[in-house]
């Protein structure tokens, strides 16, 4: 029989970000159900009705779209590891803005400051938590996984233009990170996933679906949660810098 300790030192460490909803909450659920201890950073404090087995030592309350806080997240989620391993960073969380009304913002309705706002969430946060990480991710020959979106490759009737174009800038980061990570074998993969069914729907979201999805359904959260999954384990060993799409044949 292992002892507790040793036990505790083979179980898998995931560290995500955008953890309370949609796609980020399957993704939890996922992982945990395959015994992996799971570290969730979010803007919100840790909730007391918690659907998974995690409590607040394994949650980190950051603002991402604050380089300061974000480096300051880095140092605690270090400190919670121990100088131990991380075998899993997944970038989940990522910022929207709408116009008023919920409409779409274009590039000539995006101020300074809302561009800003989110590439610093979308874009920097995920290579600043590689990046700070890394002895963590090495140790573990871990895996990075970037979530990216069908918005960053055409112009999407809701996705705003800084949103869209941050997913673009993620993608290619991707391959920045998956060329440099991989030297030291930390693998970086990234998914696009496209009309997902979550709360945060847009209306018209039918018409998508009727006109430019052939399996005329949406996807569900599980269904990305999956291919998350699988990117962070074994039987994904030789997969580094890919972009897998998720979204019933939409990109064709």
């Amino acid at each position: 029989m292992p002892t507790t300790n040793a036990s505790n030192t083979a179980r898998r460490t995931l560290l995500l970000t955008g953890a309370s909803r949609g796609i980020g909450h399957a993704t939890v659920i996922r992982f945990s159900s395959a015994g992996w201890r799971v570290i969730t950073c979010s803007r919100h404090p840790f909730p007391e009705q918690c659907p998974w087995d995690a409590g607040p030592e394994d949650h980190i309350q950051v603002d991402l779209s604050d380089l300061a806080d974000t480096e300051r997240a880095i140092r605690d989620i270090r400190s919670r590891l121990e100088g131990g391993e991380l075998h899993a960073l997944v970038n989940n969380a990522a910022i929207s803005p709408k116009a008023e009304g919920g409409g779409r913002l274009g590039t000539i309705e995006t101020d300074g400051d809302t561009w800003a706002k989110v590439f610093r969430v979308n874009f920097m946060a995920p290579v600043m938590l590689a990046r700070g990480l890394i002895e963590e991710l090495k140790a573990a020959k871990g895996s990075v996984v970037n979530v990216t979106s069908i918005a960053g490759s055409r112009v999407h009737p809701f996705a705003g233009s800084a949103y869209a174009t941050s997913k673009a800038a993620l993608a290619a980061l991707t391959r920045e990170m998956a060329h440099d990570f991989g030297r030291v074998g930390v693998r970086v993969n990234a998914i696009a996933p496209g009309e997902i069914n979550t709360s945060i729907l847009s209306p018209g979201t039918d018409k998508i679906v009727e006109e430019q999805i052939p399996l005329q359904r949406l996807g569900t959260p599980d269904e990305v949660a999956k291919i998350i999954y699988v990117l962070c384990t074994e039987t994904s060993s030789y997969v580094n810098g890919a972009e897998i799409h998720i979204n019933g044949g939409q990109h064709v």
